[in-house]
């Protein structure tokens, strides 16, 4: 694949993160994300802001800073596409005290040390600077290596070094099994019949735990799949 080809897919890929189909598996817990993202950068404080994507590979969560945007730094392992440093988590190539914004959208789940990531990544933020994380909490693994999955008790665990951490869930239980229900469909089913899925039972069962959650109202999260978190330098 040329590079424009590849620069053309990830650009496509990084919006349909931020904008997903119905006939994505994950269309409920991205819907989620963006919601409470959007609900919390606006209250980050400063313009020109300077900014770190660690995993920025697609960086769907950058038109969320639109006119506040300093400058836009890319981490990834993978040298390519939108990526402007090759780099691993636990060894940010960066000063101290560099970044206003630290961005991490499932990454951690990959890192082999994730409290040496978090360490690094709250390094690099200024003072008073804000990390903002999504993790998995029920996936079924679909890569090698992959090594965690995480709650919100490992989460205040692990960030306890910041001064200030808000959790939220991307969906409530409901959600949460609705969408685990519709990713295992789609996971396991052979190659030829994933077509058929997405324009049937993917965005059927997206549907029906978009208006379950809205007609139960639960507040329950102990089958959330996955958790956005907010944190304060």
């Amino acid at each position: 694949m040329s590079p424009a080809h590849d620069t053309a897919s990830l650009l496509r890929q990084s919006r349909e993160r931020f904008y997903p189909s119905l006939t994505n598996p994950n269309w409920m817990v991205l819907r989620a994300r963006r919601r409470i993202f959007a609900k919390w950068i606006p209250q980050i404080p400063g313009k020109a802001l300077q900014i770190l994507d660690v995993g920025g590979r697609l960086q769907p969560y950058r038109p969320l800073f639109s006119d506040r945007l300093g400058k836009y730094n890319a981490a990834d392992l993978t040298p390519r596409g939108l990526t402007d440093v090759a780099a691993s988590a636990e060894r940010l190539p960066f000063a101290s005290n560099s970044f206003d914004v630290v961005v991490c959208t499932q990454v951690l789940e990959y890192v082999p040390h994730p409290q040496q990531a978090i360490d690094e990544m709250r390094r690099v933020l200024k003072p008073g600077g804000s990390l903002l994380l999504s993790v998995p909490s029920v996936f079924p693994r679909d890569s090698d290596p992959e090594y965690w999955r995480f709650l919100p008790s490992a989460l205040r665990m692990m960030l306890q070094g910041f001064t200030q951490i808000e959790i939220a869930a991307e969906g409530s239980s409901v959600a949460g099994l609705f969408r685990t229900l519709n990713v295992w469909t789609f996971a396991f089913s052979p190659a030829w019949f994933k077509p058929v899925l997405r324009w049937s039972c993917v965005p059927f069962l997206n549907l029906v735990g978009h208006l379950a959650e809205k007609a139960i109202r639960s507040k329950n999260e102990d089958f959330s799949a996955n958790f956005s978190v907010w944190a304060r330098k």
